[in-house]
């Protein structure tokens, strides 16, 4: 009898991607004119669908110490946005830069002061590509998803995604779930760029997707 190759997710191709301070305080950075740069009726900044809308003043933030501490190289919390660190967006945009859309802020010290380059960001790379078949995961099709169905990546899930899919892509999402995923070629190009992969203390949070 033949032997059957069997396709299981494998541990350090692909990582589920995102900021820190799970368990740390937020950062102290509020978002200073952000009534300003909002299209009401919606309530953040971040469009329906996806993207960096034309802004009519650059985002304005400032680090209050007094509400947090200084940022680190990926936080959440923005409208709809992450923050990075120009080291951080320097790596995305040189591994990935069809994954991202980028709005540079106006970033500003407790003295007023200019900080350190800083830029809201978003993923907009999306591409169908986890492997079902070689997945260990509950897919819900249920509810009255946009795209049919929504992948629940709770409960100890194992995923991995089809390298052919991907084609060049680095970073992405899926259409049936807000996570966002990286392959090795990303996760070591952060780690190069002095970036902590292996703890949020640098605020990016890396889980192996063979094992979420």
């Amino acid at each position: 009898m033949d032997s059957v190759s069997i396709r299981h997710p494998r541990k350090g191709e692909f990582f589920l991607l995102e900021p820190g301070a799970i368990s740390g305080p937020a950062c102290g950075v509020l978002f200073e004119n952000l009534d300003r740069l909002l299209s009401p009726p919606r309530m953040i900044l971040l469009p329906e669908d996806g993207g960096v809308p034309s802004l009519r003043e650059p985002p304005r933030l400032v680090l209050r110490l007094s509400e947090g501490p200084p940022p680190g190289d990926l936080e959440s919390g923005f409208s709809g946005y992450w923050l990075v660190s120009e080291r951080l967006h320097d790596v995305m945009v040189s591994v990935d830069p069809h994954a991202f859309a980028f709005a540079e802020a106006d970033y500003r010290l407790e003295d007023s002061s200019r900080g350190d380059r800083h830029f809201l960001c978003t993923v907009v790379q999306v591409v169908d590509a986890l492997d079902e078949g070689a997945s260990k995961l509950f897919i819900d099709t249920t509810g009255e998803f946009i795209n049919g169905k929504f992948y629940d990546l709770g409960g100890g899930a194992s995923v991995t995604f089809d390298r052919e899919r991907l084609g060049q892509a680095h970073v992405f999402r899926t259409p049936f779930s807000g996570s966002v995923f990286c392959d090795r070629v990303f996760r070591d190009a952060v780690a190069a760029a002095g970036i902590e992969t292996n703890s949020d203390a640098d605020g990016v949070w890396l889980t192996d997707a063979a094992d979420i």
